[in-house]
C-alpha cells in the first residue's frame, strides 16, 4: 500500500523524456494520482487525487456532478486495468476564476464514496504556502491529451513528459500580461501539453515526494512546443483548498 502521499510505489521513468506534445508513454501506475475525467464515456480532461475524498481540476473543464472520476487509469482502451470509476458528489469551482484571463483556475471536486487507494491509486502531496518552486526545477506533466493540435484522437496511453519551470518573467516574453501571480509556467523545451491535458498535473520532487505545483491550465492553441504551458499556480491557491475541505 502506499505510504503517504507523492510516492508512487512504480516508480515513473523520467529518462530521456523529452505527446502529451512529443513526450512518451509513462509507465504504467507510475502516476497514481493522475485521473481521467469523462463524459458519456469519453475523456475530456484531467485531475488529481489529493487525499481519498478529493480530486483537483482546473475551473475551466467545467465538470458537472454527472461526469464521472476514473482512477487507476493507463490505457483508455483497455479493459483488463484495475480501475475506480467514481460518482462526483458536489463541484466547488472556484469564485474567483475568470473565465476570459483563466486567473484562478481550479476546482475542487468532492466524491461520492471514498477512492480506496491501491498499488496504482494513490494522492499527490499538496505544497505550503510558502514554498518556493525555483525556475529551472525540472518537472513531470502527465495526460491523456492530443499528442499535436491537429490530431483527430487522443493517445490510448498516459503521456508523459519533463518540463523544467521558468520564472515570471521568462514565461511573459511569451505571453505578456496574461501572466498571473496565481500562474506558473513550465516547458518551451520542445513539449507542450495540449488538449485534453487540462486540470491534469504539473508535479516537482521535493524532500523525495512528488508535490502539486500546477494545474494544467491554458497555452498555445497549436500546443507549440516551444512555447510554455501555464499552469493555474498550487501554491497560491491552497487557502481555496483548505477552505473548501475544512468546509464540506
Amino acid at each position: 500500500m502506499p505510504v503517504g502521499c507523492g510516492v508512487p510505489d512504480i516508480k515513473p521513468d523520467l529518462n530521456d523524456m523529452l505527446r502529451i506534445a512529443n513526450g512518451k508513454n509513462a509507465v504504467p501506475g507510475s502516476w497514481p494520482w493522475q485521473v481521467s475525467l469523462q463524459r458519456r464515456g469519453a475523456h475530456f480532461c484531467g485531475g488529481s487525487i489529493i487525499n481519498n475524498k478529493w480530486v483537483v481540476t482546473a475551473a475551466h473543464c467545467k465538470v458537472k456532478t454527472t461526469d464521472r472520476v476514473v482512477a487507476g487509469r493507463h490505457n483508455l482502451k483497455s479493459h483488463r486495468e484495475n480501475i475506480q470509476v467514481l460518482k462526483i458528489a458536489q463541484v466547488f469551482r472556484n469564485k474567483n476564476f475568470d473565465s476570459v484571463s483563466f486567473n484562478n483556475d481550479i476546482t475542487l471536486l468532492k466524491l461520492a464514496r471514498p477512492v480506496r487507494f491501491q498499488k496504482n491509486v494513490s494522492p499527490v502531496c499538496l505544497p505550503s504556502v510558502n514554498d518556493d518552486f525555483p525556475a529551472g526545477t525540472q518537472c513531470a506533466i502527465s495526460g491523456w491529451g492530443m499528442t499535436k493540435y491537429n490530431a483527430q484522437v487522443p493517445p490510448k496511453v498516459l503521456q508523459q513528459a519533463k518540463v523544467p519551470l521558468l520564472s515570471k518573467t521568462e514565461c511573459k516574453r511569451f505571453w505578456g500580461y496574461k501572466v498571473t501571480d496565481s500562474m506558473i509556467c513550465a516547458g518551451a523545451n520542445h513539449v507542450s501539453s495540449c488538449m485534453g491535458d487540462s486540470g491534469g498535473p504539473l508535479v516537482c520532487k521535493k524532500k523525495g515526494t512528488w508535490t502539486l505545483v500546477g494545474i494544467v491550465s491554458w497555452g498555445s492553441p497549436y500546443c507549440s512546443t516551444n512555447s510554455p504551458t501555464v499552469f493555474a499556480r498550487v501554491t497560491k491557491l491552497i487557502p481555496f483548498i483548505k477552505e473548501t475541505l475544512a468546509n464540506s
